[in-house]
């Protein structure tokens, strides 16, 4: 039995698919695959039934899932105690951050908290909210900072971890120039966001909920708000935009609206942090916001 291959499991069960799941894991497919099979060898069952569409968890693997995730934290949160027991580590609060969040909002909200008592040490890994969940699921860091949407539950199980709510942000349908009607209007040039974005998926979810959407062509599509933003700003097509990212450009006139008000998206800035007891000092910072 291997760490790795727990990690590679949880994996799987959250992305259902073995491509993008070997990509979280930074090997090839069919390695990733081996694994996957080494895992099911070694407890005796299959935990994932394979398709074309991808790979769907087994009675077997969806009742393994919740002690593998709790199992990978531990050991993490373990080897991490560990090192700073023995002096070889700082007391370091480990942050995942989706990438608009880590610029926009962390310092000034991280510099706050550390007024009311210091924090010895940070690390904050920036990415995508995909990599950002396997890495607060696997243990990898205490904490996980993202915008979320009461109608977009994040793909965790919400019972394995609590959050709190530490600000606000709005997501904007902005472009470079105001949109003039006209008698036949063609469909609107979108900057969209891919699949591994968490503002994507909350993008998504408004059109889906809308009973007459905007017609829509998706003419570019990153993970990066900070790309749609550079994209927006050269007149390609308009963006849903967080608030604390686009300001700069708003205030100056260099962005618009591209839609009107019914259009913008209200969202929360949460921490999560898993339900099992963390450290001293996090859980001190925790009971601290």
């Amino acid at each position: 039995m291997e760490l790795v291959w727990l990690e590679d499991f949880n994996a799987l069960a959250q992305s259902g698919n073995f491509s993008r799941a070997a990509q979280l894991r930074h090997v090839t497919q069919p390695a990733f695959s081996r694994r996957i099979r080494a895992l099911e060898t070694w407890v005796g069952v299959d935990l994932f039934d394979r398709t074309t569409q991808g790979a769907t968890l087994t009675d077997a693997g969806q009742h393994m899932l919740g002690s593998a995730q709790e199992m990978t934290r531990r050991l993490y949160q373990m080897r991490q105690e560990a090192r700073e027991v023995a002096g070889k580590q700082a007391r370091t609060l480990h942050f995942a951050a989706t990438h608009s969040l880590s610029f926009t909002f962390f310092p000034g909200w991280i510099r706050a908290a550390e007024r009311t008592s210091p924090i010895e040490a940070i690390r904050l890994h920036s990415d995508n909210m995909r990599v950002c969940e396997q890495m607060l699921l696997s243990g990898e860091v205490q904490f996980l900072l993202c915008h979320q949407h009461p109608q977009v539950p994040p793909q965790f199980a919400a019972q394995a971890f609590h959050s709190k709510v530490v600000g606000s942000d709005l997501l904007i349908p902005l472009c470079a120039h105001r949109l003039e009607p006209v008698a036949d209007p063609a469909p609107l040039s979108l900057l969209g966001y891919t699949a591994e974005s968490g503002l994507g998926r909350i993008v998504s979810a408004r059109l889906h909920k809308a009973l007459q959407p905007p017609d829509l062509h998706t003419v570019f599509s990153s993970h990066l708000a900070a790309v749609l933003l550079s994209m927006a700003l050269e007149g390609k097509g308009f963006a849903w935009l967080p608030a604390t990212l686009a300001e700069p450009e708003i205030a100056s006139g260099k962005l618009v609206r591209a839609l009107d008000e019914q259009w913008d998206i209200p969202m929360e800035i949460r921490l999560f942090r898993p339900s099992l007891a963390l450290s001293d000092f996090a859980e001190a910072f925790w009971a601290r916001l």
